[in-house]
């Protein structure tokens, strides 16, 4: 059993740091708002830490799950007394949503003082982190990091793959945010086109979901879209996040992404209709009946 501290108790955070409390580690969590901390080490039985810093002291393992690049690096690169306070031999594992290249300096700055850092983005939502189910994409050194690493996350992981070095797992984060994009692209032109026809929505789901159309969101997202329900899963404002690292990153490594463009601008729209913290699946929205 590992001495965890665990900073961001949000939507993914808690669950996620609740099972791992589960698990029998010893769990203290830390979050920018003193209740969400407090109310999770009551649900949990775990420990709330005063500050960040607080968290870590006797930590052997640091996990962090905040919102963007810039939050990881006022809490790990502007000063390294985090990373001097898990000592050598100690581990940071991020599940931030962040760009490769800051996951690369936090991994290069870890290492400095003998801390393992791995990358690790998750993808299954809030639903797959309090099943602890989530899929994990990991960027680390070694195997030997990653095998460490993965035993760690158990608790809340159907799936944990060591997709390359510092900054891979994020790379591959992007590339499941991509896809995502596109498909619910495609799923919200589907929608409107059936109820143009005005078929029995039920039926053309029956129909077409156990094909090749089929997909994550075909299965999760079909109903509550007809029902033009979104109040809920993963927020527009974090997608549109998600594409702007990815089309950021296209521009260093060359790649060409004209629909991922596109879909984020179609995002924008939703935001301007008051999507901003719905569902990814809103994107039907802008899309006339």
């Amino acid at each position: 059993m590992s001495n965890i501290a665990f900073i961001g108790t949000g939507v993914m955070g808690a669950p996620m740091a609740g099972h791992l409390a589960a698990a029998g580690h010893q769990v203290t969590v830390y979050n920018r708002s003193p209740a969400k901390a407090a109310a999770w080490a009551k649900q949990y039985g775990g420990q709330a830490a005063s500050s960040p810093l607080d968290a870590v002291r006797g930590a052997n393992v640091l996990i962090t799950c905040v919102g963007n690049d810039a939050d990881l690096d006022a809490l790990l690169l502007r000063s390294d007394e985090m990373i001097r306070a898990l000592g050598s031999g100690g581990m940071i594992i991020d599940h931030t949503t962040v760009s490769a290249r800051i996951s690369r300096s936090l991994a290069e700055a870890a290492g400095q003082y003998d801390v393992e850092f791995v990358d690790a983005p998750v993808s299954g939502g809030q639903a797959g982190a309090e099943k602890g189910a989530l899929s994990i994409m990991c960027g680390a050194r070694s195997p030997a990091a990653f095998a460490r690493a993965e035993e760690v996350v158990k608790p809340y992981a159907a799936r944990t793959v060591h997709v390359g070095g510092p900054g891979a797992g994020q790379q591959t984060k992007m590339v499941n945010q991509i896809a995502i994009a596109g498909v619910l692209q495609g799923l919200s032109e589907a929608l409107r086109f059936a109820q143009a026809s005005e078929l029995d929505l039920d039926k053309v789901f029956e129909a077409i979901s156990g094909g090749a159309a089929q997909s994550w969101q075909m299965v999760n997202r079909w109903q509550s879209m007809s029902e033009d329900r979104f109040d809920f899963g993963f927020a527009v404002d974090w997608m549109r996040k998600d594409l702007g690292l990815a089309l950021d990153e296209a521009k260093q490594n060359g790649a060409v992404l004209p629909v991922a463009a596109l879909v984020d601008q179609f995002y924008a729209e939703v935001q301007k209709l008051g999507g901003s913290r719905q569902d990814t699946s809103a994107l039907v929205r802008r899309l006339p009946k």
